[in-house]
This record gives structure tokens, sequence and C-alpha cells, in this order.
């Protein structure tokens, strides 16, 4: 093939680099699928982004917090048809997942386990016992906790939090309690309150 003044394809230079920039447009177009949750051994759903952890939620949250994410607790349960609904349905909203892989580092605990949880004045529960110690009565519940550990270990359960999702919110109301911690709306009102201001 001889070159030619169009080039060696018969494309000019700019017809060219218009043709990779429609292609590059067209890819963008294209939305990103969220990560597909599997189900584990136990009987709970996993997203591939969920905390591995040796279970010393000290340690997670302040590596949460070194990594300028928030550290939360999920709750999870074997057969339980809001967490597969959770699952199925909320995080496989791209927008949502994204926006919980990218500021959240998530621990999913199973509600009546027996894996030995460091709690964050030492103690050592099993994952049901520690469960109960912070008042965790169903599943899902999504525990949420501050920035820092200080103060956490003289606090005793649900006052270390800063906010629980107890229950499967619907999915706009499920990424707002995400935004709410991670702009720190509890500083200045209950989620409730701070929900309607968004409105």
């Amino acid at each position: 093939m001889t070159r030619g003044k169009h080039g060696r394809h018969g494309l000019t230079r700019r017809q060219a680099i218009a043709a990779v920039g429609a292609s590059m447009a067209g890819l963008a177009v294209v939305p990103a699928r969220a990560a597909k949750p599997t189900l584990g051994d136990d009987g709970l759903y996993q997203m591939d982004w969920y905390l591995e952890s040796f279970l010393d939620v000290a340690d997670d949250l302040t590596q949460a917090t070194e990594k300028g994410k928030r550290f939360a607790i999920l709750w999870g349960l074997k057969g339980c048809p809001a967490c597969k609904r959770m699952h199925e349905v909320h995080m496989l909203d791209p927008t949502i997942e994204r926006y919980i892989r990218d500021n959240f580092e998530i621990l999913h605990l199973n509600h009546i386990g027996a894996r030995i949880v460091t709690d964050f004045d030492g103690r050592k529960l099993g994952e049901k016992a520690f469960g109960e110690s912070y008042g965790v009565r169903f599943t899902p519940t999504i525990q949420f906790f501050p920035e820092t550990t200080a103060g956490l270990a003289a606090k005793k359960g649900q006052a270390r939090e800063v906010a629980r999702m107890p229950g499967l919110l619907e999915p706009p109301e499920f990424l707002a309690m995400f935004r709410y911690v991670r702009e720190k709306g509890y500083e200045s009102a209950p989620f409730p309150d701070w929900l309607k201001k968004q409105a």
C-alpha cells in the first residue's frame, strides 16, 4: 500500500484522531458494572472488596482511617431475605457499590457466628456475643464508627457508634446513610432530619 496525502490507510491524521476519540467516547458511556456478590460456605454474601480482617476492630478502624475511609460492620445471617436483597439489588447498583467501596471498609460478620472478635476495649468475644454486646438484634444491621479509636474503649456498645442502619433501607436512603456518615452529617443532625434537608 502506498502512502498518499491521506496517510497510510486513507485517513488524515485529524480523521484518525477523531475516530479514536469517538471510539473512546463510546467506551465511556458504557456503565461500569458492580462486582457480583458470592455466597460463602457460611451462607453470607460477600463482595470481593469486603475487608479481609484479623477481627481486631480497633486495628480495622485505624487502618480504614489511614486509607482515608470509614469503618463499618455489616451483620448478616444465612437465609436472611433482606441480606440477599441488599447484595442482589443495592450492591449491584454501580453507583451505590462504587461509593461504598471507595469510601468504606466493610467488615461482614455472622449474627450467629463463632469467630473470635477483639473489641475496642480488648475483650475477645465470639461474633454472636460481640453482636449481642452492641444490641444487634436482626440482619442486616450496619454499624458505623468514628474516624478514631480515641475514647472508644471507655464507652459501651452502641455508644461507640456514630450511626446505625437497623434493617434494610430502600436503595436511595441506603446510599444516603453512607453519605451521611462519610460527610459527618451525624455531627449536626439525626439521619432522618439530615435526609429531609437533602431533598
